[in-house]
Protein backbone atom coordinates (compact mmCIF):
# COMPACT_ATOMS: atom_id res chain seq x y z
CA UNK A 1 0.00 0.00 0.00
CA UNK A 2 1.32 3.55 -0.53
CA UNK A 3 0.52 6.05 1.63
CA UNK A 4 0.46 10.16 0.68
CA UNK A 5 0.25 12.03 3.67
CA UNK A 6 -0.53 15.57 4.21
CA UNK A 7 0.46 17.76 7.29
CA UNK A 8 -0.08 21.64 8.04
CA UNK A 9 3.55 23.35 8.06
CA UNK A 10 3.99 22.77 12.46
CA UNK A 11 5.99 20.66 14.20
CA UNK A 12 3.43 20.71 16.20
CA UNK A 13 1.48 18.81 13.86
CA UNK A 14 3.96 16.53 12.27
CA UNK A 15 5.64 14.77 15.29
CA UNK A 16 2.78 13.35 16.59
CA UNK A 17 1.76 11.32 13.24
CA UNK A 18 5.28 10.14 12.91
CA UNK A 19 4.72 7.26 15.05
CA UNK A 20 1.79 6.15 12.83
CA UNK A 21 4.14 6.56 9.58
CA UNK A 22 6.92 4.59 11.33
CA UNK A 23 5.10 1.60 11.73
CA UNK A 24 3.37 1.82 8.27
CA UNK A 25 6.75 1.40 6.91
CA UNK A 26 7.73 -1.25 9.06
CA UNK A 27 5.12 -3.67 7.72
CA UNK A 28 6.24 -2.76 4.21
CA UNK A 29 4.04 0.29 3.32
CA UNK A 30 5.07 3.48 1.53
CA UNK A 31 5.35 6.40 2.69
CA UNK A 32 5.04 9.84 0.68
CA UNK A 33 5.05 13.05 3.25
CA UNK A 34 4.43 16.32 2.50
CA UNK A 35 4.92 19.13 5.06
CA UNK A 36 6.97 21.72 7.22
CA UNK A 37 10.01 22.53 5.19
CA UNK A 38 12.59 22.22 8.31
CA UNK A 39 12.18 18.98 8.79
CA UNK A 40 12.25 16.79 5.45
CA UNK A 41 15.87 16.29 5.45
CA UNK A 42 15.12 14.27 9.03
CA UNK A 43 11.98 12.34 7.33
CA UNK A 44 14.36 11.27 4.33
CA UNK A 45 16.75 9.93 6.64
CA UNK A 46 14.17 7.96 8.25
CA UNK A 47 13.64 6.30 4.85
CA UNK A 48 10.23 8.34 4.21
CA UNK A 49 10.09 9.82 0.64
CA UNK A 50 9.04 13.44 2.11
CA UNK A 51 9.19 17.09 0.49
CA UNK A 52 8.00 20.10 1.80
CA UNK A 53 4.33 22.08 1.24
CA UNK A 54 4.71 24.45 -1.19
CA UNK A 55 7.10 27.61 -0.12
CA UNK A 56 3.90 30.04 -0.09
CA UNK A 57 1.99 27.67 2.53
CA UNK A 58 4.71 27.57 4.94
CA UNK A 59 5.26 31.27 4.62
CA UNK A 60 1.39 32.01 6.14
CA UNK A 61 2.56 32.40 9.53
CA UNK A 62 -0.53 31.97 12.05
CA UNK A 63 -0.98 35.76 13.42
CA UNK A 64 -4.20 35.01 15.85
CA UNK A 65 -2.07 35.73 18.56
CA UNK A 66 -2.32 39.92 17.37
CA UNK A 67 -5.66 40.28 18.37
CA UNK A 68 -7.10 41.38 21.22
CA UNK A 69 -10.85 38.95 21.57
CA UNK A 70 -11.70 35.75 21.27
CA UNK A 71 -13.78 36.82 17.96
CA UNK A 72 -11.29 38.50 16.25
CA UNK A 73 -7.95 35.85 16.86
CA UNK A 74 -10.43 33.58 15.54
CA UNK A 75 -11.40 35.41 12.11
CA UNK A 76 -7.89 35.79 11.80
CA UNK A 77 -7.07 31.55 12.54
CA UNK A 78 -9.60 31.12 10.43
CA UNK A 79 -7.96 33.77 7.03
CA UNK A 80 -4.86 31.23 8.17
CA UNK A 81 -6.34 28.24 7.37
CA UNK A 82 -8.39 29.22 4.61
CA UNK A 83 -5.19 30.79 2.62
CA UNK A 84 -3.46 27.57 3.27
CA UNK A 85 -6.07 25.88 2.46
CA UNK A 86 -6.12 27.68 -1.30
CA UNK A 87 -2.88 26.30 -1.90
CA UNK A 88 -3.11 23.07 -0.59
CA UNK A 89 -6.02 22.19 -3.48
CA UNK A 90 -4.18 22.25 -6.50
CA UNK A 91 -1.05 20.89 -4.30
CA UNK A 92 -2.60 17.52 -3.30
CA UNK A 93 -4.37 17.31 -6.33
CA UNK A 94 -0.89 17.74 -8.55
CA UNK A 95 0.71 14.99 -5.45
CA UNK A 96 -1.77 12.94 -6.22
CA UNK A 97 -1.23 12.45 -9.92
CA UNK A 98 2.39 12.24 -9.30
CA UNK A 99 2.07 9.46 -6.41
CA UNK A 100 -0.55 7.53 -7.43
CA UNK A 101 -1.36 6.58 -3.41
CA UNK A 102 -3.85 3.86 -2.95
CA UNK A 103 -4.16 5.85 0.63
CA UNK A 104 -4.49 9.59 1.75
CA UNK A 105 -3.80 10.79 5.65
CA UNK A 106 -4.66 15.00 6.06
CA UNK A 107 -4.38 16.65 9.16
CA UNK A 108 -7.42 18.03 10.10
CA UNK A 109 -6.48 21.42 9.80
CA UNK A 110 -5.67 21.44 5.96
CA UNK A 111 -8.78 22.41 4.81
CA UNK A 112 -8.34 22.64 1.17
CA UNK A 113 -6.25 19.22 1.52
CA UNK A 114 -9.32 17.58 3.33
CA UNK A 115 -11.83 18.51 0.35
CA UNK A 116 -9.45 17.37 -2.41
CA UNK A 117 -9.14 13.90 -0.55
CA UNK A 118 -13.18 14.26 -0.04
CA UNK A 119 -13.34 14.00 -3.83
CA UNK A 120 -10.50 12.23 -5.03
CA UNK A 121 -12.36 8.48 -4.88
CA UNK A 122 -9.44 6.88 -2.82
CA UNK A 123 -9.87 5.79 0.94
CA UNK A 124 -8.85 8.92 3.26
CA UNK A 125 -8.48 9.56 7.07
CA UNK A 126 -8.41 12.43 9.05
CA UNK A 127 -5.33 12.82 12.05
CA UNK A 128 -6.89 15.07 14.63
CA UNK A 129 -4.43 16.57 17.03
CA UNK A 130 -5.87 18.74 19.60
CA UNK A 131 -9.65 18.68 21.47
CA UNK A 132 -12.04 17.61 18.81
CA UNK A 133 -15.11 20.76 18.66
CA UNK A 134 -17.51 17.79 17.61
CA UNK A 135 -20.38 18.90 19.77
CA UNK A 136 -22.64 16.28 22.11
CA UNK A 137 -25.00 17.83 24.70
CA UNK A 138 -23.52 16.42 27.80
CA UNK A 139 -20.55 18.02 27.24
CA UNK A 140 -19.40 22.04 27.45
CA UNK A 141 -18.98 23.60 24.05
CA UNK A 142 -15.56 24.09 22.23
CA UNK A 143 -13.92 27.11 22.54
CA UNK A 144 -13.74 28.93 26.09
CA UNK A 145 -12.88 26.21 28.26
CA UNK A 146 -15.52 25.73 30.07
CA UNK A 147 -15.86 23.68 32.99
CA UNK A 148 -17.68 20.54 32.78
CA UNK A 149 -21.23 20.78 34.15
CA UNK A 150 -23.16 17.21 35.15
CA UNK A 151 -27.10 16.70 34.94
CA UNK A 152 -29.71 18.84 33.47
CA UNK A 153 -28.24 21.99 34.39
CA UNK A 154 -25.24 20.90 32.67
CA UNK A 155 -27.24 20.38 29.60
CA UNK A 156 -29.75 23.09 30.05
CA UNK A 157 -26.30 25.26 30.09
CA UNK A 158 -24.71 23.39 27.07
CA UNK A 159 -27.52 24.50 24.79
CA UNK A 160 -27.64 27.87 25.77
CA UNK A 161 -24.45 28.51 25.35
CA UNK A 162 -23.55 26.68 21.94
CA UNK A 163 -24.56 29.36 19.72
CA UNK A 164 -22.52 31.78 21.26
CA UNK A 165 -19.20 29.18 21.57
CA UNK A 166 -19.13 26.22 19.24
CA UNK A 167 -22.26 28.23 17.00
CA UNK A 168 -19.43 31.61 16.41
CA UNK A 169 -16.57 29.03 15.26
CA UNK A 170 -19.52 27.71 12.45
CA UNK A 171 -20.29 30.98 11.43
CA UNK A 172 -16.60 32.23 11.26
CA UNK A 173 -15.18 29.30 9.91
CA UNK A 174 -18.12 27.52 6.83
CA UNK A 175 -18.63 30.23 4.63
CA UNK A 176 -14.91 30.58 3.39
CA UNK A 177 -14.25 26.94 3.93
CA UNK A 178 -17.46 26.26 1.73
CA UNK A 179 -15.92 28.62 -0.67
CA UNK A 180 -12.65 26.87 -1.13
CA UNK A 181 -14.21 23.33 -0.99
CA UNK A 182 -16.44 24.41 -3.79
CA UNK A 183 -12.75 24.99 -5.64
CA UNK A 184 -12.08 21.21 -5.07
CA UNK A 185 -15.13 19.99 -6.30
CA UNK A 186 -16.79 18.81 -2.62
CA UNK A 187 -20.23 19.22 -0.85
CA UNK A 188 -20.42 22.52 1.68
CA UNK A 189 -20.52 21.80 5.06
CA UNK A 190 -23.76 21.88 7.01
CA UNK A 191 -22.08 22.62 10.68
CA UNK A 192 -19.20 21.68 13.16
CA UNK A 193 -20.71 17.44 13.11
CA UNK A 194 -20.43 17.45 9.35
CA UNK A 195 -17.31 19.41 9.37
CA UNK A 196 -15.52 16.73 11.80
CA UNK A 197 -17.35 13.48 10.33
CA UNK A 198 -17.15 13.31 6.53
CA UNK A 199 -13.63 11.87 7.03
CA UNK A 200 -14.02 7.59 6.80
CA UNK A 201 -12.10 7.57 9.67
CA UNK A 202 -10.39 10.01 11.72
CA UNK A 203 -7.20 8.96 14.24
CA UNK A 204 -7.81 11.43 17.70
CA UNK A 205 -4.53 11.21 19.02
CA UNK A 206 -5.29 11.28 22.42
CA UNK A 207 -7.03 9.19 25.26
CA UNK A 208 -10.87 8.79 25.98
CA UNK A 209 -9.11 9.20 29.71
CA UNK A 210 -8.34 12.61 28.88
CA UNK A 211 -11.64 13.69 26.72
CA UNK A 212 -14.63 14.68 28.58
CA UNK A 213 -17.13 11.31 28.59
CA UNK A 214 -20.23 11.93 26.23
CA UNK A 215 -22.61 8.99 25.20
CA UNK A 216 -21.71 8.41 21.74
CA UNK A 217 -18.61 8.78 19.58
CA UNK A 218 -18.91 8.22 15.73
CA UNK A 219 -18.14 5.00 14.69
CA UNK A 220 -15.16 6.71 12.23
CA UNK A 221 -13.32 8.15 15.50
CA UNK A 222 -10.34 6.21 16.71
CA UNK A 223 -8.50 6.97 19.89
CA UNK A 224 -4.66 6.48 19.44
CA UNK A 225 -3.94 7.59 22.74
CA UNK A 226 -1.13 9.79 23.10
CA UNK A 227 1.60 9.53 20.45
CA UNK A 228 4.79 11.15 21.56
CA UNK A 229 8.24 11.38 18.93
CA UNK A 230 10.82 13.33 19.35
CA UNK A 231 13.93 13.87 16.55
CA UNK A 232 16.73 12.28 17.46
CA UNK A 233 19.54 14.48 18.68
CA UNK A 234 22.78 14.74 20.86
CA UNK A 235 21.81 15.05 24.85
CA UNK A 236 22.82 18.51 25.52
CA UNK A 237 26.17 18.51 27.35
CA UNK A 238 24.55 20.25 30.31
CA UNK A 239 21.94 17.66 30.99
CA UNK A 240 24.14 15.11 32.85
CA UNK A 241 24.90 18.16 35.59
CA UNK A 242 21.05 18.52 36.15
CA UNK A 243 20.98 17.18 39.76
CA UNK A 244 17.88 18.28 41.07
CA UNK A 245 13.91 17.98 40.39
CA UNK A 246 13.04 19.18 36.99
CA UNK A 247 10.43 21.48 35.81
CA UNK A 248 10.32 21.67 32.26
CA UNK A 249 8.72 25.23 30.55
CA UNK A 250 7.89 24.99 27.11
CA UNK A 251 6.58 27.30 24.37
CA UNK A 252 4.13 27.22 21.76
CA UNK A 253 6.51 25.79 17.93
CA UNK A 254 3.81 27.93 16.25
CA UNK A 255 4.72 31.93 17.42
CA UNK A 256 2.26 33.05 19.71
CA UNK A 257 3.96 35.72 21.90
CA UNK A 258 3.91 33.72 25.12
CA UNK A 259 7.17 34.00 25.56
CA UNK A 260 6.21 35.88 29.02
CA UNK A 261 5.54 32.20 30.42
CA UNK A 262 8.77 31.78 30.11
CA UNK A 263 10.03 35.22 32.06
CA UNK A 264 7.77 34.19 34.97
CA UNK A 265 8.68 30.38 35.36
CA UNK A 266 12.75 31.93 35.38
CA UNK A 267 12.07 34.45 37.65
CA UNK A 268 9.41 32.71 39.82
CA UNK A 269 11.73 29.14 40.08
CA UNK A 270 15.19 31.27 40.67
CA UNK A 271 14.63 30.49 44.37
CA UNK A 272 13.63 27.20 44.40
CA UNK A 273 15.85 24.22 44.66
CA UNK A 274 14.88 22.59 40.91
CA UNK A 275 16.29 22.85 37.49
CA UNK A 276 14.17 24.71 35.03
CA UNK A 277 14.55 23.76 31.65
CA UNK A 278 12.93 26.54 29.21
CA UNK A 279 12.81 25.82 25.38
CA UNK A 280 11.29 28.13 22.74
CA UNK A 281 10.89 26.30 19.66
CA UNK A 282 9.47 29.37 18.22
CA UNK A 283 12.59 31.34 18.44
CA UNK A 284 14.46 32.74 21.70
CA UNK A 285 13.87 35.81 23.67
CA UNK A 286 16.36 37.45 25.85
CA UNK A 287 15.79 36.71 29.09
CA UNK A 288 17.82 36.87 32.45
CA UNK A 289 18.64 33.23 33.75
CA UNK A 290 19.12 31.96 36.87
CA UNK A 291 21.72 29.76 38.12
CA UNK A 292 18.64 27.19 38.04
CA UNK A 293 17.66 27.55 34.75
CA UNK A 294 18.48 26.49 31.12
CA UNK A 295 17.13 28.25 28.25
CA UNK A 296 17.05 26.85 24.77
CA UNK A 297 15.44 26.70 21.50
CA UNK A 298 15.25 23.26 21.99
CA UNK A 299 16.00 20.34 24.03
CA UNK A 300 14.39 16.61 23.34
CA UNK A 301 11.52 16.32 26.12
CA UNK A 302 11.81 12.41 25.99
CA UNK A 303 15.31 12.77 27.91
CA UNK A 304 13.76 15.73 30.24
CA UNK A 305 10.26 14.44 30.91
CA UNK A 306 12.05 11.46 33.05
CA UNK A 307 13.79 13.89 35.45
CA UNK A 308 10.70 16.22 35.60
CA UNK A 309 8.37 16.49 38.49
CA UNK A 310 6.17 19.17 36.61
CA UNK A 311 5.57 20.63 33.11
CA UNK A 312 4.69 24.16 33.02
CA UNK A 313 2.65 24.54 28.80
CA UNK A 314 1.00 27.17 27.38
CA UNK A 315 -1.11 24.29 26.37
CA UNK A 316 -0.16 22.73 23.37
CA UNK A 317 -1.80 19.13 22.78
CA UNK A 318 1.20 17.72 21.72
CA UNK A 319 3.51 18.84 24.29
CA UNK A 320 0.86 18.55 27.52
CA UNK A 321 0.09 14.82 26.34
CA UNK A 322 3.92 14.10 26.28
CA UNK A 323 4.27 15.47 29.85
CA UNK A 324 0.93 13.37 30.98
CA UNK A 325 2.03 10.32 29.28
CA UNK A 326 5.36 10.32 31.26
CA UNK A 327 2.89 10.67 34.55
CA UNK A 328 4.52 14.15 34.97
CA UNK A 329 1.90 16.65 36.36
CA UNK A 330 1.03 19.61 34.14
CA UNK A 331 0.29 23.59 34.71
CA UNK A 332 -1.24 25.16 31.65
CA UNK A 333 -1.26 28.89 30.70
CA UNK A 334 -3.20 28.81 27.73
CA UNK A 335 -2.73 31.59 25.69
CA UNK A 336 -5.29 31.34 22.69
CA UNK A 337 -6.30 29.21 19.83
CA UNK A 338 -6.98 25.41 21.70
CA UNK A 339 -4.97 25.49 24.70
CA UNK A 340 -8.05 26.45 26.90
CA UNK A 341 -9.28 23.25 26.54
CA UNK A 342 -6.64 21.66 26.47
CA UNK A 343 -5.79 23.26 30.03
CA UNK A 344 -9.61 22.39 30.91
CA UNK A 345 -8.91 18.74 30.35
CA UNK A 346 -5.89 18.90 32.12
CA UNK A 347 -7.93 20.18 34.82
CA UNK A 348 -10.85 17.94 35.30
CA UNK A 349 -7.88 14.63 35.06
CA UNK A 350 -6.78 15.45 37.92
CA UNK A 351 -3.61 15.71 36.58
CA UNK A 352 -2.32 19.27 36.94
CA UNK A 353 -3.97 22.22 37.01
CA UNK A 354 -4.62 25.71 34.53
CA UNK A 355 -3.55 29.24 35.38
CA UNK A 356 -5.38 32.38 33.13
CA UNK A 357 -2.26 34.65 31.38
CA UNK A 358 -4.10 37.35 32.82
CA UNK A 359 -3.35 36.12 36.85
CA UNK A 360 -0.14 35.22 35.25
CA UNK A 361 2.95 36.57 37.81
CA UNK A 362 6.07 34.63 39.08
CA UNK A 363 4.75 34.10 42.75
CA UNK A 364 1.60 32.78 41.03
CA UNK A 365 3.29 30.37 38.59
CA UNK A 366 5.50 28.89 41.60
CA UNK A 367 2.46 28.18 44.14
CA UNK A 368 0.97 26.62 40.54
CA UNK A 369 4.07 24.26 40.26
CA UNK A 370 4.43 23.65 43.94
CA UNK A 371 0.73 22.77 44.36
CA UNK A 372 1.18 20.48 40.87
CA UNK A 373 4.02 18.96 42.07
CA UNK A 374 1.53 17.48 44.80
CA UNK A 375 -0.40 15.93 41.98
CA UNK A 376 2.01 13.14 41.11
CA UNK A 377 0.08 10.33 41.68
CA UNK A 378 -2.72 11.39 39.55
CA UNK A 379 -0.77 12.01 36.99
CA UNK A 380 0.63 8.30 36.98
CA UNK A 381 -2.16 6.94 37.54
CA UNK A 382 -3.76 8.83 33.98
CA UNK A 383 -0.40 7.83 32.11
CA UNK A 384 -1.24 4.16 32.71
CA UNK A 385 -4.55 4.54 31.38
CA UNK A 386 -3.72 6.55 28.29
CA UNK A 387 -0.74 3.95 27.50
CA UNK A 388 -4.15 1.55 27.40
CA UNK A 389 -5.41 2.96 24.31
CA UNK A 390 -4.63 0.96 20.58
CA UNK A 391 -1.25 3.17 19.72
CA UNK A 392 0.47 3.75 16.75
CA UNK A 393 -0.02 -0.44 15.67
CA UNK A 394 -3.78 0.00 15.99
CA UNK A 395 -3.98 3.03 13.90
CA UNK A 396 -2.24 1.34 11.52
CA UNK A 397 -4.82 -1.87 11.52
CA UNK A 398 -7.54 0.73 10.99
CA UNK A 399 -5.64 2.46 7.97
CA UNK A 400 -5.70 -1.01 6.82
CA UNK A 401 -9.26 -2.17 7.08
CA UNK A 402 -10.19 0.95 5.39
CA UNK A 403 -7.59 0.64 2.37
CA UNK A 404 -8.64 -3.28 2.47
CA UNK A 405 -12.26 -1.85 2.37
CA UNK A 406 -12.50 0.51 -0.60
CA UNK A 407 -10.50 -2.46 -2.11
CA UNK A 408 -13.71 -4.47 -1.82
CA UNK A 409 -16.07 -1.62 -2.39
CA UNK A 410 -14.45 -1.09 -5.71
Amino acid sequence: MKVLVYTAPSRGHLFPTIPVLLELQRRGHEVVIRTIAAEVAGLRALGFKADPVDPAIDTIQMADYKEHNPLASLKAGVANFIARGELQVPELQRAIGAERPDLLIVDVLCWGAAAVAETSGLPWASIQHSPTPLPAPEIPPFGPGLRPMAGPLGRLRNRLLMPLTLGMLERVALPGTNVLRARAGATPLRDAVDMFTRPPLTLYFTSRALEYPRTQWPESFFFTGPLCWDPAREAPTWLDRLTRPVVLVTTSSEFQDDGVLVRNALEGLAGEDLDVVATMPAGLEDFNVPDNAHLVEFAPHSLLLPRAVVAVTHGGFGVTQKALAAGVPVVVVPFGRDQAEVGRRVEASGAGLMLSPKRLSPDRLRAAVVHAITLKAAAAALASRMAAEGGASLAVDRLEALNDLSAVAG
